[in-house]
């Protein structure tokens, strides 16, 4: 896909990789749906990314999505892209993981980008095609202790990417999925720790962390190669 012109949701804007995602992908012409939860840091964003469109959104909401994909495509009459980047982690022993907490990660980091996906597909499908990328992580493709419950939502989320990518390959929709590591930003900070003796994993800052621009960068490699899977290296 070309990145030049193309219509493209990208949820979890509001910052990180979200955020460098979107500064990126308009550098290159892409007309962007910002979307996120904050919308007074989507407002600031969009005011310096010009012809960008806000829409605040709770992606653990199943009508907030369909009225978001829905917002998009009147605001812009055309979707090419979306990308489900939206995400929250959670850091704990599997003995200990609260599972009120764990289904509210679920909900945002699985349930979220599956609904995203049914509900942008058939647009894509009717315009002749279009690009899905979601925004996994490498602790899917590791065992980490306390971070358990984190990876068995990205486990989940590869799943349905490549699944999809097959279902979808006859109607021109390109599923590929990102798998971004250790990344400087907050993410750590803003993780839910289900036992507070813990150790901070916030590693921001420290030595072998990837910027978030460098991810973006990958994302933007998704989306113009269609790759099924985007490693950072």
């Amino acid at each position: 896909m070309d990145i030049n012109g193309k219509v493209i949701i990208l949820t979890g804007a509001s910052y990180g990789i979200g955020e460098a995602a979107a500064r990126l992908l308009h550098g290159r012409g892409a007309r962007l749906a910002l979307v996120a939860r904050s919308k007074d840091k989507l407002n600031a964003l969009a005011r310096e990314l010009e012809g960008s469109f806000v829409i605040e959104t709770d992606m653990r909401e199943p009508r907030e999505i369909a009225e978001m994909i829905d917002t998009a495509y009147q605001h812009f009459g055309r979707i090419d892209a979306l990308i489900n980047n939206a995400g929250r982690g959670i850091y704990g022993a599997v003995e200990h993981v609260d599972k009120d907490a764990y289904a509210d990660v679920w909900q945002l980091n699985v349930v979220g980008p599956l609904v995203a996906m049914q509900q942008v597909a058939p647009r894509l499908r009717a315009q002749g095609g279009g690009a899905i990328v979601n925004i996994s992580s490498m602790v899917s493709k590791n065992y980490f202790t306390n971070l358990g419950a984190y990876a068995s939502t990205k486990y989940a989320l590869n799943a349905l990417s490549l699944t999809a990518r097959q279902e979808l390959a006859q109607d021109n929709i390109i599923v590929s999925v990102v798998y971004p590591g250790l990344t400087d930003t907050d993410f750590g900070k803003n993780a839910i720790r289900t036992d507070e003796s813990m150790v901070s994993r916030d590693r921001a800052g420290m030595p072998g962390a990837d910027s978030p621009e460098l991810v973006a960068g990958r994302i933007a490699y998704a989306l113009e190669s269609g790759d099924a899977e985007v490693y950072m290296r």
